[in-house]
């Protein structure tokens, strides 16, 4: 295999974007955690001093969804309009919820094609393709440039939010090039921080001068300690480092870019390593295989790496709205399994229930915003929705599942 540059970007909370799908998500936490039936289809809509609410419930909950909004804007940093043109206490905030569709709900409650098993009674929310995807690149079976990007996200929000860099503000973007050769990880080729600021920097008012500032804090502050635990590691002599390329990032959040929720889909998933079937998570309750059915695939593909019957697994499931069994089930080792691909879709088949109502229930993705506070979906809405070792997402926890897939691979 030759050798190439592969290049993934992960955004911070504080980008528009993400905004929206925080917010999002923290309307389903609160409905979910008052009413586990309830049905989300929640979108957000941020711009200069504006937060719209709009989509379609059906719950028997009744929650502030103002103040939730203004909560998640405040939480995120956009407080004391020190970012300007937008605060999380002087925004308009518009709430325009429909009821959901009948037509949909009647597919969802009754599955079209059931034999009375309970699970088989719920179908799906809609019609769609959904992948997982895993490899043996980092500790956590995710591909190594949307692994960086986002630990570079992350640390950045955290020194601003800690005060080490108090002139950071909220928006920022990640981006970073990995070098492969023959399908391994060997160098960093280049990394990309664009960090919002404050106009003046450590006393400093000349651009060149602040931009110098900031890149040597980023390198100090944020490179540095993202990256300590790695064995492959940036180095500030060879890596080729870039900061706020346009000179200046003052004006950024929504006052400088309108957001929306269900644009960052990549960030979410594995930074176009893998394929994507186009639907967003956010804002979207369990009935939605958007969501459910891609946190399953990933399941599934991070189990059999883990189980070590491949090094890069892609799992594609699809569906239709009101049936409940995916309509097929695809599993491809890209020649690196121990097992055909027949071999592993007919495990998958055998081990891993993959209707909606048994991924709601195996991952509890009803309750688990009650039971983790009433944050969890809003804690995922940024720096991804897999791989992360914070969040204990239960489609992470694939040990169990890994020993029997191992187990039965071993018989065949």
């Amino acid at each position: 295999m030759a050798r190439y540059v592969f290049t993934s970007e992960s955004v911070t909370e504080g980008h528009p974007d993400k905004i929206c799908d925080q917010v999002s998500d923290a309307v389903l936490d609160a409905l979910l955690s008052a009413d586990p039936n309830s049905r989300v289809a929640c979108e957000t809509v941020v711009n200069t001093g504006l937060c719209l609410i709009t989509g379609e419930v059906r719950t028997k909950a009744c929650v502030d969804i103002t103040a939730i909004v203004r909560r998640v804007i405040a939480d995120i940093g956009y407080i004391d309009g020190r970012a300007g043109g937008f605060d999380a206490h002087s925004c308009a905030v518009l709430v325009a919820l429909d009821q959901q569709s009948p037509d949909i709900a009647q597919g969802v409650d009754e599955a079209v094609e059931h034999d009375g098993d309970p699970l088989d009674r719920v179908g799906a929310g809609d019609q769609g393709i959904m992948f997982g995807y895993a490899c043996n690149e980092t500790p956590e079976l995710m591909p190594l440039p949307i692994s960086l990007a986002h630990r570079l996200a992350l640390q950045l929000a955290r020194v601003r939010k800690n005060n080490t860099l108090d002139y950071l503000l909220p928006d920022g973007k990640t981006q970073v090039s990995v070098v492969y050769d023959d399908g391994r990880p060997v160098a960093i080729d280049t990394i990309l921080i664009s960090a919002q600021h404050t106009a003046e920097v450590a006393g400093l008012r000349q651009a060149e001068a602040i931009r110098a500032h900031i890149r040597d804090d980023l390198w100090t502050h944020v490179v540095v300690p993202a990256t300590a635990d790695l064995p492959l590691k940036p180095e500030r002599s060879t890596t080729r480092f870039l900061v706020n390329p346009t000179g200046q990032f003052v004006v950024g959040g929504p006052q400088g870019d309108a957001g929306l929720t269900g644009r960052k889909i990549i960030v979410d998933t594995y930074g176009g390593y893998a394929r994507h079937g186009g639907g967003a998570f956010s804002g979207k309750d369990p009935t939605k295989v958007d969501r459910s059915a891609a946190y399953a695939a990933r399941f599934v593909a991070k189990s059999i790496v883990a189980a070590g019957l491949a090094k890069r697994v892609e799992v594609q499931l699809s569906y239709a709205i009101g049936r409940a069994r995916p309509v097929s089930i695809l599993v491809d080792t890209f020649g690196t399994g121990q097992l055909g691909t027949e071999q592993l879709t007919e495990l998958v088949h055998q081990h891993i229930d993959l209707r909606p109502a048994a991924i709601i229930r195996n991952f509890g993705l009803s309750t688990i915003c009650a039971e983790r506070g009433g944050r969890f979906y809003q804690n995922t809405a940024a720096y991804g929705h897999f791989g992360r070792r914070d969040l204990q997402a239960p489609w992470e926890d694939v040990t169990a599942m890994a020993n029997t897939l191992r187990q039965m691979a071993e018989s065949c």
